[in-house]
C-alpha cells in the first residue's frame, strides 16, 4: 500500500492480492465486491468476471487466509461457494430495494452509483427473458447490477426469483473460478505463468462480457432509427 496508485483500482488483481498490516484480505474483498455488485448497484464499473476469474487462478492464496486446506480441488469449490453465497445475498438486497422503491427509480436522477439508463436497459431485458433475465444478466456487466431490481419492482414471485437467483450465482461462480483455476494449471504445464499476464487476461476478459451488452446497445439504437 505504500506506492498506491488510483489506477490499481481499475486492476482485479490488487484487490485479490491486497495487503493490510501484513494480513491478507483478498478474500474479503472479493466477497464484499461480489455483493455490492448487485446489493449496492455498483456493478457497472467493479471488475466482476475478471475478478472471479483471477481468484480462480490465486484460489490457494485465498483460502489459505480463511482455512489451510490440503486439497486443491476443495480449495476451488469452497472459494466459489463462499462467492456464489455472496452473490445470492446482493441479488436478495437488490430485489428488495426494489420491491421497496418501486417507480422510484424510475424519477431518480442520475449520479455516479447510478445510471437510470442502465435501469431501463435492464427492464426492457427483463422483459424479454423473464426470470431467465436472472441468468442471462448474472454473466453481464451493468445488467446484473439491476436485474434483481428490476425483478422486485415488477413483483416478481420470491420463489421463483430464489430459485434463479441461486442458480444463476452459482453457475457464474463455478464457471469463471473454475476457468480461472485450471486453465491457470493448464497453460503452466507449457511454462505459460497467466501471473505475468494479467493485464491481457483482464483485457479479454472485459471484451468478451461487454460486447454482448454494446450490441444489444448498438441492435437497439438502429431500430431506434
Amino acid at each position: 500500500m505504500n506506492n498506491f496508485d488510483w489506477t490499481q483500482l481499475l486492476n482485479p488483481e490488487f484487490y485479490i492480492t491486497l495487503n493490510i498490516g501484513g494480513i491478507q484480505i483478498g478474500l474479503y474483498i472479493v466477497i464484499f465486491i461480489v455483493f455490492a455488485e448487485t446489493g449496492l448497484f455498483a456493478g457497472f464499473f467493479l471488475p466482476g468476471d475478471s475478478l472471479l476469474f483471477l481468484a480462480g487462478i490465486y484460489s490457494r492464496d485465498l483460502v489459505q487466509n480463511l482455512i489451510v486446506i490440503e486439497s486443491d480441488f476443495i480449495n476451488v469449490v469452497l472459494l466459489a461457494v463462499l462467492i456464489a453465497l455472496s452473490g445470492v445475498a446482493g441479488n436478495m438486497v437488490g430485489y428488495w430495494f426494489g420491491a421497496k422503491s418501486g417507480y422510484y427509480l424510475f424519477k431518480k436522477e442520475d449520479t455516479f452509483w447510478f445510471k437510470k439508463k442502465y435501469l431501463l436497459q435492464s427492464k426492457d431485458f427483463f422483459e424479454k427473458y423473464g426470470g431467465k433475465a436472472i441468468i442471462f444478466a448474472r454473466f453481464l456487466p451493468i445488467f446484473r447490477t439491476f436485474a434483481p431490481i428490476v425483478a422486485g419492482i415488477v413483483s416478481m414471485d420470491k420463489k421463483k426469483f430464489m430459485f434463479f437467483n441461486i442458480l444463476s450465482s452459482f453457475l457464474w461462480s463455478f464457471i469463471l473460478i473454475f476457468s480461472g483455476h485450471y486453465l491457470y494449471g493448464f497453460f503452466l504445464e507449457y511454462g505459460i505463468d497467466l501471473k505475468e499476464h494479467i493485464e491481457y487476461i483482464v483485457i479479454i476478459i472485459v471484451l468478451i462480457s461487454t460486447i454482448p451488452v454494446l450490441f444489444k446497445l448498438l441492435k437497439k439504437n438502429v431500430h431506434l432509427k
